[in-house]
């Protein structure tokens, strides 16, 4: 059971939690025996509460950063507090995500690059949300670690906010908690909840989805936050600072932050002359494993390959492995993070409106029937 400090940060970052059972010690104060013993302190189970104060007083003008009119109230609160005007909406409907970087923390703490790793957190969760064409109101954070380090907790707390910043959604929250026993000292976890909001009548989806439009890619920065177990199983041993034909280091390529989608997305939502039908976020599972959750039963894709190439770390990690083609496609997004699905009328608007705001899309391919082959059909 996780014991909770008393001191928040950001509406709800509360001093570090310990496992109490994992980290109780059998004698306390290392006392053998005997009718005196001297009392045992929270120190003694592996948590430091002067580290979490000192990392709270850090954390304010972080997290100050990531904010939005709509929130109430400042550092210190058990629960942040955002005041949401249902008047600016028809008929408001809230959209909630949660996930997770996976084992890509593991290579940040090898290298000891903290201050991005936020930042892929805070993509995955709002580019889930943007999907159902929600603009991310409010986001927060769950940290946990060995042992609480203010420094490094202010680093990967600077990332969160960061991304939640570019999001254009505000760091309402967040907890930190010390896992003495647990977790090794400079090991760390972290986890992201965000909550956005769509008109009921402007939910995207399958039910748009119709024979005959047509695939834009949205181009990912790397491998964004999916399939680091097999990427840290190839790269096992080898060093992370040399670049291996890579033109930068390996370590860095890998650490590459995830590129936030969502303010594209809702630039083409937004945009009168174009007609958005669904998107949809390309992360584990590649583009094969995630197309079809956007797609009506009877609709596949057919994609062109021939209109892109893998991005180099993709196709180095493919002959290291080595790792199937069709592995490939279904692990690493292939340099493909966000989809949009419209009709092809709107194709050239969509790309002009991706291309003022710097985004290198293409047409990758078309919705048709589904045929025999499955839902999505690689050519």
């Amino acid at each position: 059971m996780d014991t909770q400090g008393s001191q928040d940060t950001g509406g709800g970052r509360a001093a570090p939690a310990a496992d109490d059972a994992g980290a109780r010690p059998s004698a306390p104060g290392g006392a053998t025996g005997g009718s005196e013993r001297r009392p045992v302190s929270y120190a003694d189970a592996g948590v430091d509460l002067e580290a979490a104060d000192r990392s709270v007083a850090m954390l304010g003008d972080i997290v100050a950063r990531a904010s939005r009119p709509e929130v109430l109230g400042g550092i210190g609160g058990f629960g942040g507090l955002f005041a949401f005007d249902a008047a600016r909406y028809r008929e408001p409907v809230l959209v909630s995500s949660t996930d997770g970087v996976g084992t890509k923390v593991d290579l940040a703490r090898q290298l000891g690059v903290l201050d991005t790793i936020g930042r892929d957190l805070v993509a995955m969760v709002v580019d889930d949300l943007a999907v159902t064409g929600a603009e991310p109101l409010f986001f927060n954070d769950y940290l946990s670690v060995g042992a609480l380090d203010p420094d490094r907790v202010a680093d990967l707390v600077r990332g969160i906010a960061d991304g939640c910043a570019e999001a254009g959604c505000a760091l309402v929250g967040g907890e930190t908690a010390e896992h003495p026993g647990l977790l090794e000292a400079d090991e760390f976890d972290l986890a992201g909840f965000g909550v956005g909001v769509v008109e009921r009548d402007e939910i995207l989806g399958p039910d748009r989805v119709a024979e005959g439009d047509v695939l834009i890619a949205l181009p990912s920065s790397g491998l964004h936050s999916n399939g680091y177990s097999l990427v840290r199983r190839i790269v096992a041993g080898l060093d992370l600072r040399a670049d291996h034909g890579l033109g930068a280091p390996l370590g860095e390529v890998l650490l590459t932050p995830t590129r936030i989608h969502t303010p594209d997305c809702l630039a083409l939502i937004r945009h009168p002359e174009v007609a958005v039908h669904a998107f949809c976020h390309i992360t584990g599972g590649g583009l094969p494993g995630n197309l079809p959750r956007v797609l009506p039963d009877h609709l596949g894709v057919r994609i062109d390959t021939g209109t892109w190439e893998w991005p180099a770390v993709v196709r180095w990690l493919a002959e290291q492995g080595p790792v199937a083609d069709d592995e490939v496609w279904r692990t690493f997004n292939c340099g493909v993070g966000m989809v949009a699905v419209i009709p092809d009328s709107e194709v050239a608007g969509a790309l002009e409106v991706l291309a003022e705001r710097g985004v290198g899309a293409w047409v990758m391919g078309e919705v048709g029937a589904r045929g025999v082959a499955g839902p999505v059909e690689l050519a």
